[in-house]
Protein backbone atom coordinates (compact mmCIF):
# COMPACT_ATOMS: atom_id res chain seq x y z
CA UNK A 1 0.00 0.00 0.00
CA UNK A 2 1.06 3.17 -0.68
CA UNK A 3 1.21 5.95 1.70
CA UNK A 4 -1.15 8.15 -0.23
CA UNK A 5 -3.39 5.48 0.11
CA UNK A 6 -3.27 5.51 3.93
CA UNK A 7 -3.78 8.78 3.99
CA UNK A 8 -6.52 8.59 2.48
CA UNK A 9 -8.16 6.00 4.88
CA UNK A 10 -7.32 8.17 7.99
CA UNK A 11 -8.39 11.38 6.00
CA UNK A 12 -12.00 9.71 5.40
CA UNK A 13 -11.83 8.36 8.75
CA UNK A 14 -11.02 11.54 10.49
CA UNK A 15 -13.83 13.12 8.60
CA UNK A 16 -16.30 10.33 9.67
CA UNK A 17 -15.27 10.86 13.65
CA UNK A 18 -15.86 14.78 13.10
CA UNK A 19 -19.21 14.54 11.80
CA UNK A 20 -20.43 12.00 13.74
CA UNK A 21 -19.90 14.64 16.67
CA UNK A 22 -21.54 17.07 14.96
CA UNK A 23 -24.80 15.28 13.31
CA UNK A 24 -25.02 13.19 16.28
CA UNK A 25 -29.04 13.12 17.10
CA UNK A 26 -27.95 12.68 21.15
CA UNK A 27 -28.84 14.63 23.77
CA UNK A 28 -25.06 14.18 24.54
CA UNK A 29 -22.51 16.63 23.59
CA UNK A 30 -19.69 15.36 23.01
CA UNK A 31 -15.98 17.51 24.41
CA UNK A 32 -13.61 17.10 21.13
CA UNK A 33 -10.24 16.57 22.73
CA UNK A 34 -7.07 14.24 22.85
CA UNK A 35 -5.31 15.25 25.90
CA UNK A 36 -7.13 12.27 28.39
CA UNK A 37 -4.64 13.42 31.07
CA UNK A 38 -5.69 15.86 33.47
CA UNK A 39 -4.76 16.33 37.16
CA UNK A 40 -8.21 18.24 38.17
CA UNK A 41 -11.17 15.57 38.73
CA UNK A 42 -14.46 16.79 37.72
CA UNK A 43 -16.87 17.81 40.52
CA UNK A 44 -19.67 15.44 41.40
CA UNK A 45 -23.43 14.79 40.20
CA UNK A 46 -25.08 16.74 42.24
CA UNK A 47 -28.20 17.54 39.98
CA UNK A 48 -29.96 14.50 38.42
CA UNK A 49 -32.10 15.26 34.87
CA UNK A 50 -35.19 14.84 36.40
CA UNK A 51 -34.15 17.62 38.58
CA UNK A 52 -34.12 20.57 35.28
CA UNK A 53 -37.30 21.67 34.06
CA UNK A 54 -36.34 23.48 30.85
CA UNK A 55 -39.55 25.73 29.83
CA UNK A 56 -39.85 28.20 26.54
CA UNK A 57 -38.96 31.28 28.78
CA UNK A 58 -37.34 29.69 31.82
CA UNK A 59 -35.15 26.83 32.94
CA UNK A 60 -36.14 25.47 36.69
CA UNK A 61 -33.76 23.44 39.19
CA UNK A 62 -35.20 21.48 41.85
CA UNK A 63 -32.59 21.91 44.46
CA UNK A 64 -33.74 22.23 48.09
CA UNK A 65 -31.77 24.87 50.39
CA UNK A 66 -29.73 26.19 47.23
CA UNK A 67 -28.35 29.72 47.10
CA UNK A 68 -26.78 32.16 45.05
CA UNK A 69 -22.85 32.76 45.18
CA UNK A 70 -21.11 35.47 43.88
CA UNK A 71 -17.10 35.32 43.68
CA UNK A 72 -14.33 37.53 44.16
CA UNK A 73 -11.95 38.22 41.33
CA UNK A 74 -8.35 36.54 42.73
CA UNK A 75 -8.10 34.76 39.86
CA UNK A 76 -7.42 31.42 41.82
CA UNK A 77 -10.71 29.66 40.08
CA UNK A 78 -10.09 30.51 37.04
CA UNK A 79 -11.34 30.24 33.97
CA UNK A 80 -14.66 28.17 36.35
CA UNK A 81 -15.46 31.12 38.67
CA UNK A 82 -14.50 34.32 38.55
CA UNK A 83 -16.22 37.92 39.44
CA UNK A 84 -18.93 37.33 36.70
CA UNK A 85 -20.02 34.33 37.35
CA UNK A 86 -22.62 32.90 39.58
CA UNK A 87 -22.23 29.73 41.31
CA UNK A 88 -25.38 27.85 42.44
CA UNK A 89 -24.40 25.90 46.31
CA UNK A 90 -25.84 24.15 48.87
CA UNK A 91 -24.98 23.06 52.41
CA UNK A 92 -23.80 19.56 52.52
CA UNK A 93 -25.12 17.36 54.92
CA UNK A 94 -22.35 15.12 56.03
CA UNK A 95 -18.96 14.66 54.95
CA UNK A 96 -19.51 11.76 52.88
CA UNK A 97 -21.28 13.87 50.75
CA UNK A 98 -18.49 15.45 49.56
CA UNK A 99 -15.78 14.21 46.70
CA UNK A 100 -12.69 14.90 45.59
CA UNK A 101 -13.38 17.20 42.51
CA UNK A 102 -15.96 19.24 44.43
CA UNK A 103 -16.07 22.91 44.48
CA UNK A 104 -16.63 24.32 48.09
CA UNK A 105 -16.84 26.75 50.13
CA UNK A 106 -14.84 26.98 53.74
CA UNK A 107 -14.27 29.75 56.34
CA UNK A 108 -10.25 29.47 56.95
CA UNK A 109 -9.52 32.66 59.48
CA UNK A 110 -12.53 34.49 59.56
CA UNK A 111 -12.08 34.63 55.51
CA UNK A 112 -14.54 32.51 52.90
CA UNK A 113 -12.63 30.71 50.40
CA UNK A 114 -13.40 28.62 47.81
CA UNK A 115 -11.56 26.21 45.81
CA UNK A 116 -11.54 22.48 44.40
CA UNK A 117 -10.99 18.91 47.02
CA UNK A 118 -8.32 17.96 45.69
CA UNK A 119 -7.72 14.79 48.13
CA UNK A 120 -10.00 13.50 50.75
CA UNK A 121 -7.71 12.09 54.03
CA UNK A 122 -8.14 10.66 57.30
CA UNK A 123 -6.13 11.68 60.62
CA UNK A 124 -6.95 10.43 64.78
CA UNK A 125 -9.55 13.80 64.44
CA UNK A 126 -11.29 12.48 61.54
CA UNK A 127 -11.93 13.11 57.85
CA UNK A 128 -10.05 16.05 56.88
CA UNK A 129 -10.10 18.13 52.84
CA UNK A 130 -6.94 19.11 51.25
CA UNK A 131 -8.44 21.57 48.65
CA UNK A 132 -6.50 24.00 46.07
CA UNK A 133 -7.25 26.68 43.23
CA UNK A 134 -7.37 25.51 40.20
CA UNK A 135 -4.33 27.95 39.38
CA UNK A 136 -2.97 27.96 42.78
CA UNK A 137 0.54 25.64 43.08
CA UNK A 138 -0.16 24.93 46.65
CA UNK A 139 -2.96 23.50 48.76
CA UNK A 140 -4.47 25.17 51.53
CA UNK A 141 -4.26 22.40 54.39
CA UNK A 142 -6.33 20.49 56.60
CA UNK A 143 -10.45 21.42 56.20
CA UNK A 144 -12.39 19.96 58.08
CA UNK A 145 -16.03 19.48 57.40
CA UNK A 146 -17.43 22.02 60.38
CA UNK A 147 -15.57 24.64 58.39
CA UNK A 148 -17.00 23.82 54.81
CA UNK A 149 -19.82 26.29 54.69
CA UNK A 150 -21.02 24.70 51.03
CA UNK A 151 -20.80 22.86 48.00
CA UNK A 152 -20.84 24.17 44.46
CA UNK A 153 -23.51 22.25 42.25
CA UNK A 154 -23.69 24.40 39.34
CA UNK A 155 -22.15 27.51 37.80
CA UNK A 156 -23.70 30.73 35.20
CA UNK A 157 -21.52 32.81 33.07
Amino acid sequence: MNYLKILSYILVFLIGFISCAFLSFSKIEIPLGFNFSSELETPGDWIKDSQIHIYENAIVIDVENASLGRYAATGSMKPVLDENSNGIRIKPKSEKDIKVGDIVTFEQNDIMIIHRVVEIREDEEGVYFITKGDNNNIVDGKIRFKDIKYVTIGVLW
